[in-house]
C-alpha cells in the first residue's frame, strides 16, 4: 500500500503461448503495455511489468473507498517455441523476486483458452511449473483466467454449460484452486463495467486468502 487511501495488488499471467496471456494483462491494466497479436512463434520472450492507473469505485475497507493500483507481471510462456523450461522457469522466478519480492505476490493467474481442450499432460505441465515457481502454497494464490470465451458462448455455451461440459482435467485444477476462476471475452472490451467486474472477482479472491501475499526469493539464493 502506497498510503492509507489506496491499495495496489500484484499479479503475474502465466501460460501456454497464443492463451491470450499478454492480452489478458492488458485488459487488467486497462492499457496496451504488452505486445499481443496472433503469431507462429512465442511473442513474449522476457518479463516484463505493468502498472494500471489510480482506479476509483472497486474497493472499500472498513467503510471508506480506496483508491486501486494493479500491478502486473507478464511472462514468456510455457512451454516456449525458443526458450527451454529452465530457461523461462529461471527468468520468470527472478523477475518474480525481483519486482515483488519485497511486497509480496496477491495471485498467480493461469491462462488458459475456454474455446480448446485442456489435456491432462498440458495439465501436469502447468502444475508442475506453477509448483516450482511458487512452491507448496501455489494452490492459495493462484486463480485460472479462461480467455476467448466469448468463443465458447458463440457456440451455444454459458458459463454454466461450459462447466457442466468441461472435462474431468480442467474441473480438477479448477477444484484445485479453490475454485478461483474467470472468464475472459477478447471480443469485447473490458476497459470499463466489465472490467471492474473481473477487477472486483480477483480481490474477492484476495479477500478470502485473508489478503495474504506469496513472497518470492530468488531461487538460486
Amino acid at each position: 500500500m502506497a498510503d492509507s487511501n489506496e491499495m495496489t495488488i500484484n499479479l503475474v499471467v502465466l501460460g501456454r503461448t497464443q492463451t491470450g496471456k499478454s492480452a489478458a494483462g492488458n485488459s487488467l491494466l486497462g492499457s496496451s503495455d504488452f505486445e499481443s497479436h496472433r503469431s507462429p512463434s512465442s511473442v513474449t520472450t522476457c518479463c516484463s511489468l505493468g502498472h494500471s492507473c489510480r482506479i476509483s469505485g472497486i474497493i472499500r475497507r472498513n467503510g471508506c473507498e480506496l483508491a486501486l493500483r494493479i500491478r502486473v507481471l507478464d511472462t514468456p510462456s510455457y512451454p516456449h517455441s525458443a526458450l527451454s523450461k529452465e530457461q523461462v522457469r529461471d527468468t520468470v522466478s527472478s523477475a518474480l523476486a525481483h519486482h515483488f519480492g519485497e511486497e509480496g505476490l496477491h495471485l498467480a493467474l493461469l491462462v488458459l483458452r475456454a474455446d480448446l481442450p485442456l489435456c491432462p499432460d498440458e495439465s501436469d505441465h502447468a502444475i508442475q511449473f506453477l509448483q516450482e515457481l511458487l512452491g507448496p502454497t501455489w494452490k492459495d494464490f493462484t486463480a485460472v483466467l479462461l480467455t476467448h470465451a466469448d468463443k465458447a458462448e458463440e457456440a451455444g455455451f454459458s458459463e454454466e454449460a461450459y462447466l457442466h461440459s468441461a472435462s474431468s482435467t480442467l474441473l480438477s485444477l479448477l477444484s484445485s484452486v479453490q475454485h478461483k476462476y474467470i472468464f475472459l471475452h477478447n471480443q469485447k472490451s473490458i476497459i470499463k463495467e466489465g472490467r471492474a467486474t473481473v477487477l472486483r472477482k480477483l480481490l474477492n479472491f484476495i479477500r478470502q486468502n485473508n489478503y495474504r501475499v506469496l513472497l518470492l526469493k530468488h531461487s538460486k539464493e
